[in-house]
C-alpha cells in the first residue's frame, strides 16, 4: 500500500510561499475610484499566482505531489464588489502555466471553498453567496485546464434545527450544480454537526466521493468500526485514489483546532487499519506548520515499524 502526502496552500520553506494575500472589503472601499480598486486587486492576484507557481516548483523539487490551492487566490472573487472583473481573461497565460505544470507533473490538486459555502442553508442570500463561491472555483480550475475530478472539498453545512431537511436541501442544490462544479465535489465529515456516518450515506446517495477527516472523526463519531467504515468510504471513490485529511488537536482541552504539527500516534492506528484493505490513498495535512509539518511527519514515519519511506513525501507499507 502506497500513501502520498501533501499540504495546504502556503509553503513556509521559501520566501514568497504565500498565495493567500488578500484584502478586506472595508479596506478596498477606502480606495474610492473603481479603476484604482481593480488595480489593487490585480496586484494581489498577480502576487498570488506567482507565489503559487513558486510553491509548485518548490514542491516538485521535494517530490510533493499532493497540494491544495489557496481559495483566496483571487481577492474577493465571489463578492459582488468584483462583479464584472475578468480575472480569468486578464491573467489567462498565468492560469494556463499553472495548470500545465500540474498536468505535466501529475500533481494531485484540490481546493476547499470558504466554510460559509453552505448548500444546506435555508437562507437565500447565503445560498447565493455559496453558489458564487463555487462558480469562482469552477472558473479557476477551468482556466487551468484541469479535468473534472474530485477536487472541491465541501462540508454538509449546518443542521438548522432539522438535519434531515438540511440534507434534503443539500441534495437538491447539489443536483442542480453545473458539471464543472458538481463533478469536482467531495464531501467531508466535520467535527461539529455531520459525522462520518452522516456524510457516507449522503455521498452514496449522490454518487460522489467522501474525504475522510481523521481529526474530525476523533472529535465527532459514534464508535463505528473504523475498518468497515474505511472500506465503505473507499468504495465511494470508484477508480479514483481516496484521500483523507490529517491533523492533530491543538490541545486536550480544546480538541477541535489544528495543531502546528501532526503527532504520529494520531495517525498510526488508522494507517494499520487501512493496510488491511491495502488500497493506496493520499493524505492532505492540515497542520499549521504546512510543509515543515510534513517534513517532520515523514521523518517520524520512516522510524515506525513496517513503514518504508519511498520518496520524500510518500511511504509504503
Amino acid at each position: 500500500m502506497r500513501v502520498r502526502f501533501g499540504y495546504v496552500a502556503k509553503a513556509l520553506g521559501i520566501p514568497n510561499g504565500s498565495p493567500n494575500q488578500s484584502i478586506t472589503l472595508k479596506k478596498l472601499k477606502k480606495v474610492e475610484e473603481q479603476p484604482e480598486q481593480l488595480d489593487l486587486l490585480r496586484r494581489i492576484l498577480a502576487h498570488n499566482l506567482e507565489a503559487t507557481r513558486q510553491v509548485l516548483y518548490y514542491n516538485q523539487s521535494r517530490r510533493i505531489n499532493v497540494y491544495r490551492f489557496s481559495s483566496r487566490m483571487v481577492p474577493l472573487a465571489s463578492h459582488p464588489v468584483t462583479k464584472g472583473w475578468d480575472y480569468i481573461g486578464e491573467f489567462r497565460s498565468q492560469w494556463h502555466e499553472i495548470g500545465a505544470f500540474v498536468t505535466t507533473h501529475g500533481v494531485r490538486v484540490s481546493a476547499h471553498p470558504d466554510h460559509l459555502t453552505l448548500l444546506s442553508t435555508p437562507k437565500k442570500d447565503v445560498l447565493a453567496a455559496a453558489l458564487r463561491e463555487l462558480a469562482y472555483h469552477g472558473a479557476m480550475f477551468d482556466a487551468m485546464g484541469l479535468p473534472y475530478a474530485p477536487q472541491f472539498v465541501l462540508h454538509a453545512g449546518g443542521v438548522y434545527k432539522n438535519k434531515a431537511s438540511s440534507l434534503e436541501r443539500f441534495v437538491k442544490e447539489y443536483q442542480q450544480l453545473p458539471d464543472n462544479i458538481r463533478l469536482r465535489i467531495i464531501i467531508e465529515n466535520d467535527d461539529k454537526s455531520y459525522d462520518a456516518s452522516d456524510v457516507l450515506p449522503l455521498c452514496q446517495k449522490l454518487g460522489c466521493p467522501m474525504v475522510f477527516d481523521l481529526h474530525h472523526h476523533q472529535c465527532l463519531q459514534r464508535g463505528e468500526n473504523l475498518g468497515e467504515l474505511w472500506a465503505d468510504i473507499v468504495a465511494t471513490w470508484g477508480e479514483h485514489t481516496p484521500k483523507i485529511h490529517l491533523s492533530s488537536a491543538k490541545s486536550a482541552k480544546d480538541p477541535r483546532p489544528h495543531a502546528a504539527y501532526v503527532h504520529i500516534d494520531d495517525f498510526l492506528p488508522f494507517l494499520h487499519i487501512a493496510k488491511e484493505l491495502d488500497r493506496d490513498f493520499d493524505v492532505m495535512l492540515e497542520a499549521k506548520e504546512k510543509d515543515r509539518a510534513l517534513a517532520v511527519l515523514m521523518k517520524d514515519l520512516e522510524k515506525a515499524k513496517g513503514i518504508k519511506r519511498l520518496e520524500p513525501a510518500s511511504i509504503v507499507l
